[in-house]
């Protein structure tokens, strides 16, 4: 076995070399190849077709730059005993097949991690990449591409009223004012109020929003309660104490923690465990972070895990095959298709 993983390493005689994330392919192959029993020849002919260019990690230089900061799935991360389902090949599940020598193979690597949900595709800002963020059109456009959730930003404005925008500051005649110093009446024409927002949803599609202004919470709470989708709303905060207070604001809204591993206390592991302890139901990191380990040990503390900045078509695949339960991308039509792909 350890001879075929060299020459995975050193290359095929044409020439085919493989990159660190194949390499590791073949060692997870080999895992669990000697699991199940299986002959050594069928890692042979997996290797073959990595080498010769069928397998799932060998794409073209832009494919693979696209994918160049993402963590991709190793053996480490999965788990033993842990159910796998079939690994999507170009969007097509390829079930096991019998090989002539007895044993057991598939067309692609088996890799597909369950999620403990059906995985939400959250419209960052609306459909971003095809319409002014965070207006009306752009969440209605996100909508008829088939996002199953829309994500904003909110503030409350100086009476009282939620709206959505990024950076939560307006023009004046001599300089920018942050929203909460602003009259809703006052405000630019294309940002909207939470309340305009939820009028426009069907009732399953799911709202997370970047609490940028705390002040705002109890509002946007208000607002939910009132379109009857408080169940659907998702509040986000990289302070987990703040977090964790907004329970008190309703029984039934979703609490995420946004953060990064850097900003982590101690370990993944006892940071991921005090946040469940305090009512967090959401681990929320930047798609590069995540792995499928990662996303595993999440969800033994019964939490989700939710990844965002996915804008590529094989991100988005690697991370719902690593068992990812929403993913957060300005191109929503990318999105929907490899949602569409599970």
């Amino acid at each position: 076995m350890d001879g075929i993983i060299g020459t995975a390493r050193g290359g095929s005689p044409g020439g085919s070399r493989l990159r660190g994330t194949e390499v590791l392919e073949v060692q997870r192959l080999a895992d669990l190849l000697l699991e199940s029993g299986g002959h050594p020849s069928d890692l042979v002919e997996e290797t073959t077709d990595l080498l010769r260019g069928g397998g799932k990690f060998v794409g073209t230089e832009d494919e693979q730059r696209e994918e160049q900061d993402h963590d991709d799935l190793t053996t480490s991360d999965i788990e033993h005993g842990q159910m796998l389902t079939p690994h999507r090949c170009g969007g097509v599940s390829r079930a096991p097949v019998h090989r002539s020598g007895g044993g057991m193979g598939h067309a692609c690597p088996v890799t597909r991690l369950p999620s403990k949900r059906s995985p939400i595709g959250f419209a960052h800002r609306g459909a971003r990449a095809l319409a002014p963020d965070n207006t009306l059109d752009s969440f209605r456009l996100a909508l008829r591409l088939g996002a199953t959730g829309i994500e904003s930003d909110a503030w409350i404005t100086a009476d009282g009223r939620a709206v959505l925008d990024h950076d939560g500051l307006v023009r004046g005649r001599l300089r920018r004012r942050p929203i909460s110093e602003v009259a809703r009446g006052d405000l630019p024409a294309h940002i909207p109020e939470l309340a305009d927002l939820l009028v426009e949803v069907d009732p399953a599609i799911e709202i997370s929003l970047d609490v940028k202004d705390p002040a705002a919470a109890a509002e946007i709470v208000a607002c939910a309660r009132d379109a009857g989708l408080e169940h659907r709303l998702w509040l986000c905060h990289p302070d987990r104490d703040l977090v964790a207070s907004w329970r008190e604001l309703s029984p039934t809204v979703h609490l995420v923690e946004s953060t990064r591993v850097a900003r982590m206390h101690g370990s993944f592991e006892g940071h991921v465990a005090r946040s469940a302890a305090m009512g967090i139901e959401v681990i929320n990191l930047h798609h590069s972070e995540w792995t499928g380990g990662l996303i595993a040990l999440v969800h033994r503390f019964d939490m989700l895990a939710f990844a965002w900045d996915l804008q590529h078509e094989r991100l988005l695949d690697s991370l719902l095959d690593s068992g990812i339960d929403a993913v957060f991308s300005d191109h929503v039509d990318r999105m929907v298709d490899a949602l569409g792909r599970l």
